[in-house]
């Protein structure tokens, strides 16, 4: 072999090597470190319901976060037992989490009660600085960030839902709990704009499912003619029971949580769900990487839905107004 030809060698086998070190290099910056991360999920609705969770893991996992190799999901709920929450959110802190997802006000507040040290990412949340869950949206100031509903304009846009496709109602039953820290303000925000419209709104206090019964003679007492329900503390079962009792009464349903309308609710108006979870994802990454909630600005929704259910609907004898068919991202049948 020349001299010539040994060089060449030398030269290729060194620039091998280099592009075998780049590589390693790329790909250990693209995966998460080989710590296997520990995170905690307080639900408002129960650990099986796929509701979010399935985005939740679909955007880790594109950030390169997969059950059982390098992150670990410990999930606790109490749907239609909102007082088990602190109890949940302390056995959750206990376990050395790296990261506490929360879901909906009541859990968000219960998990900043509970640590202080935790970083915390909320999702689904009406008010987070009304409740006091964070300082500014700029600024949360503590463990708490991550994602609001902004509810008190998306209830506004609810009740002009209503309004559009019942133009003739003039009492709408609100069914919501006030000790829910969020559906206050919500209420305040939905009555000022049902003012404008001429509607009169009655609140229909329903915590739990053992509620229900007194909420159907509530609203029909008060003679209302459509109901709007918050997010409740309470079982898909017992809004199928909701959107049956409404059904029976000729009464049109308007909520912004989009669970309820695939249970029969004939309107839904808020946050894209997987969009909400896609970010809270987002979140975790950038928290198991180092930053500190304090300094990570909540986001408001980017991506809001309409959702109709056409089977109620046709049960209703409604025709919907093609605007608000056009406008819909889903129709139910």
């Amino acid at each position: 072999m020349t001299i010539a030809t040994k060089r060449r060698s030398v030269r290729v086998g060194t620039l091998a090597l280099t592009l075998h070190l780049l590589a390693f290099s790329l790909v250990a910056v693209a995966q998460p470190t080989g710590k296997v991360h520990r995170i905690g999920f307080l639900r408002y609705f129960a650990c099986p319901d796929q509701f979010g969770f399935k985005d939740l893991r679909q955007r880790l996992g594109e950030l390169g976060y997969i059950e059982g190799r390098n992150i670990v999901i410990e999930c606790r709920a109490a749907p239609g037992k909102w007082e088990e929450l602190p109890a949940l959110a302390a056995e959750l802190v206990r376990l050395n989490l790296d990261v506490l997802v929360t879901e909906g006000t009541p859990a968000s507040l219960v998990a900043k009660q509970a640590t202080r040290l935790v970083p915390v990412i909320m999702v689904y949340v009406g008010d987070p600085v009304a409740s006091g869950l964070v300082s500014s949206l700029g600024r949360p100031g503590g463990n708490v960030t991550g994602v609001s509903m902004n509810a008190n304009e998306i209830v506004r846009k609810d009740i002009e839902l209503l309004k559009e496709i019942a133009p003739g109602i003039s009492r709408v039953a609100v069914w919501m709990d006030s000790t829910n820290p969020s559906h206050l303000p919500a209420f305040a925000a939905m009555e000022a704009t049902a003012d404008r419209l001429k509607v009169r709104l009655q609140r229909v206090e329903v915590r739990t499912a053992t509620d229900l019964d007194g909420g159907f003679a509530a609203t029909l007492r008060h003679r209302a003619e459509a109901v709007a329900v918050y997010p409740l503390s309470t079982m898909p079962v017992d809004i199928k029971r909701i959107a049956e009792f409404a059904i029976k009464n000729r009464l049109p349903t308007v909520t912004n949580t989009a669970a309820y309308v695939k249970e029969g609710l004939l309107a839904g108006y808020g946050p894209n769900v997987p969009d909400q979870y896609h970010r809270a994802a987002i979140y975790i990454d950038r928290v198991l990487k180092g930053a500190r909630p304090a300094e990570l600005p909540v986001e408001e929704p980017m991506k809001l839905d309409l959702v109709i259910n056409g089977r109620t609907a046709k049960a209703l004898g409604l025709a919907l107004p093609q605007s608000i068919l056009l406008r819909a991202v889903e129709v139910v049948e």
